[in-house]
């Protein structure tokens, strides 16, 4: 297993795809498509692309760490008791354990994810 790994935003393998739970989906109906890339520490940590079309969901982090990176489309991140935060192509951010809140894609978003469940 090599110990560094390039990440090809547009992986040439089919990807894993499903729809928001009935019980967050907020508006629209949004289509979900995720490459899982690697992992490590016994799936604690893992790494991968994620897309997302246009809706609105309710975000729920739980114990979940995750670091994400734009690599294209516009979202709208609202932390529940909180401003808007409008992230696109290029931006980076991080969603702590606990975090809960409002995830919309404004336009389909395609974003390299790592995960460091608790």
């Amino acid at each position: 297993m090599p110990l560094l790994k390039t990440i090809d935003t547009h992986p040439a393998f089919e990807p894993k795809t499903s729809k928001v739970a009935p019980d967050r989906l907020l508006s629209g109906d949004p289509s979900i498509k995720v490459w899982a890339l690697d992992e490590a520490r016994d799936g604690t940590v893992r790494t991968g692309i994620f897309e997302a079309t246009p809706g609105e969901n309710r975000s729920i982090k739980g114990e979940t760490f995750e670091f994400c990176h734009i690599v294209e489309g516009v979202v709208e991140i609202t932390p529940e008791g909180g401003e808007p935060q409008r992230y696109t192509a290029g931006d980076s951010f991080v969603m702590k354990p606990g975090f809960v809140g409002v995830w919309k894609t404004i336009e389909t978003v395609r974003k390299i994810y790592v995960t460091v469940n608790g």
